[in-house]
């Protein structure tokens, strides 16, 4: 007969939904972590549930303070909030594992009292041995030896100094429980053995602590990377046995979302640069625009659309849309779609958003003063709709702030061989323009009479070098416009300034 789900699985569906966000605090926050916290924060969201922040801090090794905080950075940048948890508190606090081992205890002594787990003396080295000499393949572990100990064999191991660790029993029947993305799974009986839930002294392991953190705190839904889902059946199994002992009442269901893949079939290494959150923020990426394309590694809102925004994403998202294959981080789509959200911004917030790149690269000050302000709220729809990256902006505004903008060696490159006479052809054209009457169109006209119809040029050949002798790049905001904000005087001097750079 086969296996069927326990019939004490949770049936919530509603705002009794409560999910848990449990990162170890280690090395930098990285999408692939973001994009777990997304997924279980929309699907609380979307059925008016409760989202838990819990720190997994137990390995003082590798634990830092430091990225904890960048955690809790990386969550408040994203607008990813949460409803119990660290720095929140809660009806179940502390929410850091380092804090709550007499809570794990206590825990430990209802499954000892239930007869749930066992004390085992067994060493590694024992158990190669025994799996040696009965023929048994040494990677299958350890041979549950100590199930069945006497009181006095447990006494002579005593005598000898050896502290026990205690095991959980593993059932002796096929565990099978349906993934909320991949279906119904079975682990068959035997396909592990007993483990060890609290280690030889007392310290408790991830396999103990984390479901007994999710049941104590009510954890309904889990739902977490492929890389974990192996570990599901060692959770089924004691969660049957905190249910035994009383702790819970009910199992939590499981959801398994796909790997996020770089390049080729391997996962996207935490050393990979696509992969630090941070780095993404710094190249320019917005919440909106990032969170967008998280949700689209495994999830999509409809077949022929890749933008949306956070509240169309918690309307529609539901685990059981997520996709079970690998989702590959494409960094040029990621871009894009930050772009669509940068040309969503109303321009004040955009215009506000892009000051911490401009002072960054020293380009303006922070805050902005007065005349900053008044000329990047001017110049600032120059360049939203042509952004991708908010990092782009120093590069692309730059010159409007300094009175000698750098020429890039490329642009300098790219000039025609008759640069200098288009650039004395446009002073003079220019100066006849009243300063009074100084305006995108009134420069146009002129460059144009002057260029185009008298030189007889095309205008993508006609305004190089004059883009050059404004901007210093090849690729600019509007030339027209650029001009203006400007002022004549100001535009003049510089068509001037590299028609002297071009005659040294």
């Amino acid at each position: 007969m086969p296996a069927t789900p326990d019939p004490r699985t949770t049936t919530a569906t509603g705002s009794d939904v409560r999910v848990r966000f449990c990162p170890s605090p280690t090395g930098l926050p990285h999408v692939g972590l973001v994009r777990t916290a997304l997924f279980n924060w929309a699907y609380a969201r979307h059925h008016g549930g409760t989202m838990v922040f819990r720190i997994e801090d137990t390995d003082a090794a590798r634990d830092s303070e430091e990225s904890y905080l960048q955690l809790l950075e990386a969550l408040q940048w994203l607008r990813i909030d949460w409803d119990e948890g660290v720095e929140v508190g809660g009806p179940h606090a502390p929410y850091r594992q380092s804090q709550r081992h007499e809570i794990y205890r206590g825990v430990l002594e209802k499954l000892i009292a239930s007869g749930a787990v066992y004390e085992s003396f067994s060493t590694a080295e024992e158990i190669d041995a025994r799996n040696e000499a009965s023929g048994r393949a040494k990677q299958l572990g350890y041979d549950n030896f100590d199930r069945d100990l006497t009181e006095e064999q447990k006494a002579a191991y005593r005598a000898e100094g050896r502290e026990p660790a205690w095991r959980l029993r593993a059932p002796d029947e096929d565990l099978t429980y349906v993934d909320l993305i991949r279906g119904e799974v079975t682990f068959p009986a035997g396909s592990f053995p007993d483990f060890v839930i609290v280690r030889a002294g007392g310290v408790p392991l991830y396999t103990f602590v984390n479901p007994v953190d999710d049941a104590l705190m009510g954890i309904t839904h889990v739902l977490r990377g492929e890389d974990l889902m192996p570990s599901t059946a060692r959770q089924l199994a004691l969660y049957r046995a905190l249910i035994d002992a009383g702790v819970t009442t009910f199992i939590p269901r499981f959801g398994h979302m796909p790997l996020v893949l770089g390049d080729g079939t391997k996962k996207l290494s935490k050393r990979d640069p696509r992969a630090d959150l941070f780095l993404q923020r710094e190249k320019g990426f917005i919440p909106e625009g990032l969170l967008n394309y998280l949700a689209l590694l495994g999830w999509s809102i409809a077949p022929d659309r890749d933008v949306f925004s956070l509240d169309e994403l918690v309307a529609a998202f539901d685990i059981a849309d997520v996709n079970p294959n690998p989702a590959r981080f494409d960094q040029k789509k990621a871009e894009s779609i930050n772009g669509d959200h940068i040309r969503m911004l109303e321009p004040g917030d955009f215009a506000a958003r892009i000051v911490p790149y401009l002072a960054a690269a020293g380009v303006i000050a922070d805050p902005p003063s007065d005349e900053q302000a008044a000329l990047l709220w001017e110049a600032a729809p120059l360049v939203q709709e042509r952004l991708q990256l908010l990092g782009d902006v120093p590069g692309m505004l730059g010159f409007l702030f300094v009175d000698e903008p750098d020429y890039d060696a490329d642009a300098l490159a790219g000039l025609p061989t008759n640069a200098t006479e288009v650039l004395v052809a446009s002073v003079g054209a220019l100066e006849l323009v009243p300063a009074g009457e100084w305006t995108a169109a009134a420069v146009q006209d002129a460059l144009a009479r002057a260029l185009v119809d008298e030189l007889g040029l095309k205008p993508r050949v006609a305004y190089g070098p004059p883009r050059v002798a404004i901007t210093g790049r090849r690729v600019s905001p509007p030339l027209f416009e650029s001009m203006e904000l400007l002022g004549k005087a100001e535009s003049v001097r510089r068509l001037g300034r590299l028609v002297a750079h071009l005659g040294r």
